[in-house]
């Protein structure tokens, strides 16, 4: 299929194109192109031509995917014979940092995004982050804590939230913002390294072979990249003077964990706070970011208007982030849905989940695990 550039397409008349997103329903959720519709790749696939056919003939149709490769390979679709069809060169990723380019102006998002955080999110976003921090005690006077980075919205917030609080001086503690190549391509480390210099975030990048050493795995190979990723940041964090790492989950990845493990797992679990680490003395693993809605962020996200990683995967344009609990992406938005449903009915059920973790009752509870140790109610009954 032949290729279009963003400039190209920005002088086509707007009534002469239908721009169409074809990627996975997990990418679309961080965002997508302004007046884009979405038609995923698997629904063209299965000759699901009912969103084509309403297109009016007379229009050419710019397919993207997240960074253009797999929209140049499906021109021989059946649904799509007899089209006008073009693929968007660079896709998503070559969109955002066409936007990135013209809107570099010295300062400026560093300084919206700051503010932002200081007045319009200081509720939704510092609050919550301060407050995690001080009830689970999660930054200790004289710590060297590694931000850890993917590239993500979680990640780049974390970061800036870290930064505001360093300067309220509470405690005194030093920060490295660290982020990992695993092996991105050239548009995705690029995208990474743009946003962290428009918001003023000193990164320390090192690279590793892990999405090489992955990629001919066919078992669980997001859980085994997962875990891999983490020893990595820990040996780098490690190195370079620090004794805690700090991942950027939020409230939502708990409660979603905590229901996981309920319905996929066969146990009860949570992501915690904070983690001492069983393979690197002396290090521990914090998430600030535990009590932050996911809505927050977005909304941070959007205000500013930043655009930001989802994944990086280099053998797959849909491929959601990397769980380390092994479940998949369709799973964890399977989750994510289930929930949105329940709270129509029960506004309260994203909280109540989240507080289940905290209130066990042990004397109701027919058996649990400590240290690895089985223990059943008939132990004392």
């Amino acid at each position: 299929m032949n290729e279009i550039t963003i400039d190209e397409l920005r002088n086509l008349a707007n009534d002469t194109y239908e721009l169409i997103d074809i990627r996975d329903e997990e990418l679309v959720l961080y965002g997508m192109i302004p007046n884009a519709i979405h038609i995923s790749l698997k629904q063209l696939k299965e000759n699901s031509n009912d969103k084509i056919d309403a297109i009016p003939r007379n229009k050419i149709l710019v397919f993207y995917c997240e960074i253009g490769r797999t929209s140049k390979e499906i021109e021989d679709l059946e649904c799509l014979k007899g089209r006008d069809c073009l693929s968007l060169e660079g896709g998503y990723i070559g969109y955002i940092r066409t936007c990135l380019k013209e809107e570099d102006r010295e300062g400026e998002k560093q300084h919206k995004a700051e503010e932002s955080i200081r007045k319009k999110f200081n509720k939704q976003l510092f609050s919550p982050f301060a407050k995690a921090c001080k009830t689970y005690k999660l930054i200790s006077e004289g710590d060297h804590i590694a931000v850890c980075i993917s590239g993500g919205k979680d990640s780049m917030l974390m970061a800036k939230l870290f930064q505001e609080i360093q300067k309220h001086k509470v405690v005194s503690f030093s920060l490295t913002f660290l982020v990992m190549d695993p092996g991105y391509n050239k548009e995705n480390r690029e995208l990474i390294e743009s946003n962290a210099k428009a918001l003023g975030i000193p990164v320390t990048i090192f690279e590793s072979d892990i999405f090489d050493a992955v990629d001919t795995i066919e078992k669980s190979p997001c859980y085994i990249c997962a875990r891999m990723r983490r020893g990595y940041l820990y040996s780098k964090a490690k190195e370079q003077g620090c004794n805690k790492i700090a991942l950027g989950h939020h409230y939502d990845d708990v409660i979603e964990t905590i229901l996981m493990g309920m319905l996929y797992g066969a146990q009860i679990q949570t992501m915690m706070p904070k983690l001492h680490s069983t393979n690197f003395d002396g290090m521990e693993l914090i998430r600030p970011m535990y009590l932050i809605r996911e809505s927050d962020i977005c909304a941070w996200r959007d205000y500013n208007d930043l655009h930001f990683l989802q994944c990086a995967c280099h053998f797959t344009d849909t491929c959601s982030t990397c769980h380390e609990d092994g479940t998949t992406s369709s799973k964890r938005l399977e989750t994510k849905k289930l929930i949105a449903n329940l709270k129509k009915d029960n506004p309260f059920v994203e909280s109540n989940i989240f507080n289940s973790i905290q209130n066990v009752n042990l004397d109701t509870v027919i058996a649990y695990k400590k240290n690895g140790i089985r223990y059943s109610f008939l132990d004392e009954y």
